[in-house]
């Protein structure tokens, strides 16, 4: 047949692009239908039969909704057309499919979704490192107990232009002394110093090693678990100084450089180890700022040797005591100008920790990423000539008595007389003591036997269960003096606190290490641990490690971790049972208990109860005459409380910004189990809710189809009336039904359409077999309409929009 001359009769001819199917509009007043077949030409003049497609786009993008009603609709937001030509293409999509019997939901779920996933970018960082994501690295909430791991991005480095590994430091070394040492949450980490290769050397002995001894895990003397980590390239070859830490990094500060063979030390940065990263950060040109009994302050901060330095994490802050300065510590100092002793106390706050001491930190601001330095040269007596310079002694940390604690300073080498040449030793039987709060040394005399002069001891503290008492243990050491015979040591002595007596400890018939001076010590679990130290040129290699019983008095061939400190997730900082929920607990202290030699010297027993509260010699000024120790309660194996001997009246003095000390993470770890039991809770009402709209949307599918095959007149109580719009409250475009009985053989359910005018016109019939959406009335907003929307409820959508689903359950 001719198609040019049927006219008006429109061809509809195929289209690759296209993807649903449209209808000619006739010139002919009619309803516009649309045809359903593909792949061929129709003529117009043949009976049209309806189909069930809107037409929504000619451009490639089209998509096919099926009506629910086949009549032609004012309805804009159910049916929409657009034509942009003539000759439109034709749809293999299947009218008769039984998937679009009813209507697509007319809701869209993307503000949902990006409302989940803003959730969810906020969430997934704060479980980073929780069990919950089993992550096997250290929480980056809170410091946790156990060696912290490394990544490898700080063990490479580059030369000539390639990336090369460096080197991991070798723990296989003949004897190691002077090395800078931490210990953070059971991981000791030990950096430069000297190690020897083999008998005999002297030369070359200066290295950059950095290794950790791991004491979370009870290890033999002969095989301690020991790590290697990467030699840096940044941080420079020295001994004698100190490393700081604070609970998730290490601060590099002072030491002297090589003198064999001679090297000249750089202008000095402070060197930062971060330990989560496994990566080192130069901190260039630091100086000090001003504060209580400082120098003034925007001097820049030197490199010092050989002074005594503490790590104060409880307050965020580090010190190092005295020292000196030559040309291994500072570059363009003449070999012709003679060394210079120093006692001044040079204090570093930790980034985000605060320091009332410092006038730039006054009103509780925090320091920057640099920290904040402050050099202490006016403390009391500090600027007296009863305060001489010094060297080569050790600082230890005591909590409680003043409002941040106190530091003594035991042992090391002064220099008085004029000129600085005329040495001496610190005589132990007066300990000079600074009190943090006040910024202010003070000297307080001892009883007892003590030390005979000595330097470079190592020193450690340990709690009393309750806390009545603070032991300091005190190790080896040796005496200069003649020059030339140097004599190391190998003693063990207590100074218990705060009665100021100093007590022997008797090891004879014990496997003593041999006498050593600069060694590194660190106390866990109630253990002294000894790393490295000189043993003088007689021994030819040390196996350098060592474990001493605080409690027991005895050396042991083993360390052995405590199940219960293992066990307890909380005591990250090893500290007494009694103490954890304090800060200020000394950490490591856990297991301890007070040795009977010093029981009788103070009284009590291993739990406390010291009653010598004060010092033997009464002090006159300062912390000691005023200040008490910060006690615990007790409960004894018998249920006897410990005499308490006082109470804390300790606030920190320094803290964390957003923190109350080193639980920040356990406060952080609350927070995030708030979280999820919070979200459980949505998660357990959103699937009540869930069961609920399912049961009611079966029940209602399952009255429907007992209407539809029974030829019943149907309960209507999920069919709201149409008292309601499409388009608004004023009722214009509504839809109701004005029929609801079917039958079997082709009857059909008449629904009533009111235009724009509010006149009604009866709808077309259904086919045959074709049931309305249940419950789709006129409103968008209708519950009923949430409940059905041509699809069976899913739990996602309930946890996007409870409320919606809500309202259906609650017509019920």
């Amino acid at each position: 047949m001719d198609m040019a001359s049927k006219d008006p009769v429109a061809t509809i001819i195929e289209n690759d692009v296209s993807n649903c199917a449209f209808n000619h509009r006739s010139e002919e007043p009619q309803e516009d239908y649309f045809t359903a077949s593909s792949h061929r030409l129709i003529d117009f003049t043949r009976p049209r039969r309806r189909s069930k497609f809107t037409e929504l786009d000619v451009d490639g993008d089209d998509t096919c909704v099926k009506e629910n009603n086949l009549a032609p609709s004012n309805r804009a937001d159910l049916f929409t057309r657009r034509r942009t030509t003539s000759l439109l293409t034709e749809s293999s999509c299947d009218s008769d499919d039984e998937s679009f019997r009813t209507a697509l939901p007319r809701f869209s779920l993307h503000p949902r979704l990006y409302t989940l996933t803003l959730v969810l970018l906020i969430a997934i960082p704060l479980l980073y490192d929780t069990t919950w994501l089993a992550l096997p690295n250290a929480s980056i909430i809170g410091a946790r107990a156990g060696v912290i791991g490394r990544v490898d991005q700080d063990s490479e480095a580059t030369a000539g232009g390639k990336l090369l590994r460096r080197q991991n430091t070798n723990t296989d070394v003949c004897s190691r002394f002077a090395a800078q040492s931490a210990l953070v949450n059971g991981t000791m980490y030990l950096y430069g110093g000297h190690a020897t290769q083999e008998p005999g050397q002297h030369d070359g002995t200066w290295t950059n090693d950095f290794f950790t001894v791991d004491l979370t895990k009870s290890w033999d003397i002969s095989a301690p678990v020991v790590s290697g980590l990467p030699q840096p390239s940044g941080p420079p070859a020295v001994a004698n100084g100190f490393l700081w830490n604070s609970y998730d990094s290490l601060y590099l500060y002072g030491g002297i450089v090589s003198d064999s063979p001679a090297a000249v030390p750089d202008p000095y940065s402070l060197w930062e180890y971060q330990i989560k990263n496994a990566k080192w950060v130069e901190h260039e040109n630091p100086k000090t700022s001003n504060g209580n009994s400082s120098d003034g302050g925007n001097q820049p901060v030197l490199q010092t040797g050989e002074g005594a330095g503490i790590s104060v994490p409880e307050l965020g802050r580090g010190y190092f005591f005295a020292g000196h300065l030559d040309h291994y510590t500072t570059p363009g100092w003449s070999v012709q100008v003679a060394r210079l002793y120093l006692k001044s106390l040079l204090e570093f706050t930790f980034p985000d920790y605060t320091n009332d001491g410092v006038n730039d930190l006054s009103g509780g601001k925090i320091a920057g990423s640099d920290g904040a330095w402050r050099n202490v040269t006016e403390g009391g007596i500090q600027d007296t000539a009863k305060f001489p310079s010094r060297a080569d002694g050790a600082l230890v940390y005591v909590p409680g008595f003043g409002a941040d604690g106190i530091l003594l300073s035991i042992g090391g080498g002064l220099v008085t007389g004029p000129g600085q040449n005329e040495s001496s030793f610190s005589q132990m039987n007066v300990i000079d003591v600074y009190d943090i709060a006040t910024s202010t040394w003070y000297k307080q005399a001892t009883t007892g036997k003590y030390p005979s002069l000595r330097v470079n001891p190592c020193a450690v503290a340990a709690s009393a269960p309750d806390g009545s008492s603070t032991n300091i243990y005190v190790y080896g050491g040796q005496n200069l003096l003649p020059y030339g015979q140097q004599i190391q040591y190998d003693d063990m002595w207590i100074l218990t606190v705060p009665s100021f007596t100093w007590v022997q400890v008797n090891t004879d018939g014990q496997s003593v290490p041999p006498a050593r001076v600069g060694a590194s010590c660190s106390i866990w679990n109630g253990q002294i641990v000894v790393v490295g130290g000189y043993t003088g040129p007689d021994l030819s290699c040390d196996s350098g490690f060592y474990v001493f019983s605080a409690t027991d008095l005895k050396w042991q061939n083993n360390y052995n971790v405590l199940s219960d400190g293992v066990a307890d997730t909380k005591n990250t900082q090893n500290q007494q049972i009694s103490q954890q929920n304090d800060p200020q607990g000394l950490s490591g202290s856990y297991g301890y208990q007070v040795p009977g030699a010093v029981q009788s010297v103070i009284g009590g027993d291993a739990n406390g109860g010291a009653t010598i509260t004060a010092p033997a010699q009464a002090a006159t000024q300062g912390p000691l005459a005023s200040g008490k120790a910060i006690t615990y309660t007790v409960t004894n194996s018998n249920g006897a409380v410990v005499t308490q001997t006082g109470t804390s009246s300790v606030t920190a003095g320094g803290s964390k910004k957003g923190s109350g000390g080193p639980y920040i993470g356990a406060i952080v770890a609350g927070v995030v189990a708030g979280c999820f039991a919070i979200l459980a809770a949505y998660l357990g009402f959103c699937a009540w809710v869930y069961r609920r709209q399912l049961a009611l949307y079966k029940n209602h599918v399952a009255m429907s189809q007992r209407a539809f095959a029974g030829g019943r007149n149907e309960k209507t109580s999920f069919i709201p009336s149409s008292t309601e719009g499409s388009s608004g409250r004023n009722g214009k475009g509504s839809s109701s039904l004005a029929g609801g009985s079917s039958g079997i053989g082709g009857a059909s359910t008449k629904l009533t359409q009111s235009n724009s005018n509010g006149q009604g016109s009866e709808a077309p019939p259904l086919p045959t077999g074709v049931w309305p959406p249940v419950g789709r009335d006129s409103t968008a907003n209708s519950s009923t309409e949430d409940l059905m929307m041509g699809q069976e409820p899913s739990f996602v959508g309930v946890l996007l929009n409870p409320r919606r689903s809500l309202r259906v359950i609650n017509r019920d």
